[in-house]
Formats: structure tokens, C-alpha cells, sequence
């Protein structure tokens, strides 16, 4: 029963989280006359960024206590960071 709720949660960490985060950055990428087509690099980068976190945080504060759970190295951290703001931004460079 853990595990379900774990996983409930971790669905709507990731639909709330990343549809406000989306809904925000697709302000500003409409704002700024960036085309539809090239938005979903955004959304890549807001769910790179929610798997970092939650690898990071939000797995050692819920219901299920896995015996396997462990952070990510600081090496895949500072990676996956880089790559979701290169994510983020791309579209900048496409006007």
C-alpha cells in the first residue's frame, strides 16, 4: 500500500509541479515570440529537472522506504542540471 501511495504522490508531484512550471515558461516563451513547435524543449528540461529533485529529495520524504534509494552523484547532478537549463533555453536560440 506504501509503494501506491508513493506512487500517487509521485504522479502528482510531476503533473502539478511540471503543468505550473509548463504553463509559466510557456508564458514566457509565447511572450518572447518563440514558436510552438520549438516549446517542447521546455518541458524536457522542467522534467529533467523534477527527477533531479525528487532523486535528490523528495525520495527519502515519502510514504515507501525502499532499501535501494540513494542521491544521485554530484557528477550526474551538476550533468543533468546543465542539460535541463541547455533544454530550457534552446528555444532562445532558435528565433
Amino acid at each position: 500500500m506504501r509503494l501506491v501511495l508513493d506512487l500517487i504522490r509521485i504522479i502528482v508531484i510531476f503533473t502539478l509541479v511540471g503543468g505550473i512550471a509548463w504553463y509559466i515558461l510557456g508564458q514566457v516563451y509565447t511572450n518572447n515570440g518563440i514558436e510552438q513547435k520549438d516549446q517542447w524543449y521546455g518541458i524536457v528540461g522542467i522534467y529533467i529537472l523534477l527527477f533531479v529533485y525528487y532523486r535528490n529529495r523528495l525520495q527519502f520524504t515519502g510514504w515507501y522506504k525502499g532499501k535501494r534509494s540513494k542521491k544521485l552523484s554530484k557528477a550526474s547532478t551538476w550533468y543533468l542540471i546543465i542539460i535541463a537549463v541547455l533544454c530550457i533555453g534552446a528555444p532562445f536560440l532558435f528565433l
